[in-house]
């Protein structure tokens, strides 16, 4: 196999390349890759308001026990 050895000082000057940047500048748009599909953010929407309505609720038992 062919191992592709790289030094210290080469990384990091790669660490500063406007090609490191996320996501690149330039790249499109496209919905389910690189930016949320509507349909995920009206799920994320979703279950945000379902933490928030469950951090509402007092602390209850996670079982009743008659005694």
């Amino acid at each position: 196999g062919t191992r592709i050895i790289c030094d210290r000082k080469f990384l990091l000057e790669c660490k500063s390349s406007p090609a490191a940047r996320t996501p690149p500048c330039c790249l499109p748009q496209t919905p389910g890759v690189t930016s949320l599909a509507q349909s995920s953010l009206v799920k994320l929407e979703e279950l945000k308001e379902r933490n928030e309505s469950q951090e509402a609720m007092p602390d209850q038992d996670q079982f009743e026990m008659d005694i």
